[in-house]
């Protein structure tokens, strides 16, 4: 796609937000309307109105703070889908053998890519990375539209999606900090060593709140009469809503002092707010505000932001690209069909398991994001990672609802 022919003239700042959330919100409908999530057509909008195209927005100091709370809110969102007894769960039994080769045999083969193209460590660790994780908000979109999220297939499909989330961002945690992008795999390791130690501080940190909270609950709706009390006390309005931020908000600090991006804190808090421990009706009504916020203003900014930075230009390589591509959807199918197959399932089941880990979506794009804004990675391969989000979001519904036809087919 060629750039238009217009020049750069810079529109006031709610101007440029104006323009941008409104094509933002168009285009995702669109995307809606065609099967598609709307993430798809805020990335596009990004892209027609940024310097791919017509050149009409960049991406300012402003949008990216909005951007950031976007993926703040995001990470939150994830993290609320996702309980501490899921990850446990992911574990049991023989879901830890799909777990494990559905996310380490893509990890590896994006190691292979990077190492194939010469290119230095730390872009190695991010394409491995992003090629290997699966997008638990996607995965559960697209089952729930296919009436499939409670099937045997449609839990182990999710199982797998929260353990890879969670290994992902634990790895990403590991490696943010690291200055030097042109370090060698030793001295990444050795460094994310030291991080390893803080971050398994962090963990313990998180471990005993959800202990405490855990014994707390044993008394039946203790801990949620608690906070109806104290919230009761409060005049000013959203106490609740307020409350449940600052304890993320203290994670995410606290996460930020020990060296790690935010969205660590952020993921790991939110899966302590738990309907159980609670009260399922303080976690809905969070729940429900923070996707009003997120999803009607904050995401969209921040998806149609990734389309602003995105540069059809800056892709060089197009054998990196067709690679990238090629090696994402193949290693993900195989790593979850071999790990299902390990596990005892059938051709067919196995094939459907490994195909429904294939969408990357949000979780990708945001590590992508996270990236390349922090230096670690170089706007082709942002691109290159974009463009790959966007494919196997787009393509893994379509051979989803194959895979499952094909497995009702089944004798």
């Amino acid at each position: 796609m060629m750039q238009a022919n217009i020049g750069f003239i810079e529109l006031p700042f709610f101007t440029n937000l104006l323009i941008l959330l409104v094509l933002a919100r168009v285009l995702g409908e669109l995307s809606e309307r065609l099967g598609q999530p709307a993430m798809i057509g805020e990335i596009l909008a990004g892209i027609f109105l940024g310097p791919s195209v017509f050149n009409l927005i960049h991406k300012t100091g402003e949008i990216a703070t909005i951007s950031e709370l976007g993926v703040f809110l995001l990470v939150v969102i994830a993290g609320l889908e996702i309980r501490f007894d899921d990850i446990l769960r992911s574990l049991k039994g023989k879901n830890i053998i799909i777990s494990i080769m559905a996310f380490f045999l893509p990890l590896l083969c994006g190691f292979g890519v990077g190492y194939l193209f010469g290119k230095d460590a730390m872009v190695t660790v991010f394409l491995g990375l992003c090629i290997a994780i699966t997008a638990l908000p996607v995965s559960i979109r697209m089952l729930m539209d296919m009436g499939k999220l409670d099937s045997e297939i449609g839990k182990k499909i999710i199982s797998v999606a929260i353990f890879d989330d969670v290994l992902a961002l634990t790895i990403l945690g590991l490696i943010i900090n690291i200055e030097d992008t042109d370090k060698s795999l030793m001295t990444i390791a050795r460094v994310a060593s030291v991080s390893l130690v803080k971050l398994l501080l962090f963990l313990s940190l998180l471990w005993g709140a959800h202990y405490v909270l855990k014994r707390l609950s044993k008394k039946e709706h203790y801990i949620e009469d608690q906070l109806n009390t104290f919230v009761n006390r409060l005049k000013a309005r959203e106490s609740l809503y307020a409350l449940l931020f600052i304890v993320i908000l203290s994670f995410a600090m606290i996460t930020e002092s020990l060296g790690f991006h935010f969205i660590i804190g952020a993921f790991f808090a939110a899966m302590l707010l738990d309907g159980k421990l609670i009260g399922k009706t303080h976690v809905e009504a969070f729940g429900k505000t923070t996707n009003g916020m997120a999803m009607s203003f904050l995401s969209p900014i921040f998806f149609a932001g990734i389309g602003l930075e995105f540069s059809f230009g800056s892709i060089q390589e197009y054998s990196l690209l067709a690679t990238v591509l090629g090696i994402s959807f193949f290693s993900k199918i195989m790593g979850g069909y071999l790990g299902s197959r390990l596990s005892g399932l059938d051709p067919a089941s196995a094939w459907t398991i490994g195909v429904g880990l294939n969408g990357r979506g949000i979780m990708e794009l945001v590590i992508a994001n996270i990236a390349y804004a922090s230096g670690m990675i170089d706007l082709e391969i942002f691109s290159i990672l974009v463009i790959m989000g966007i494919v196997t979001t787009m393509v893994t519904p379509i051979l989803l609802k194959w895979s499952f036809a094909r497995l009702e087919r089944k004798p």
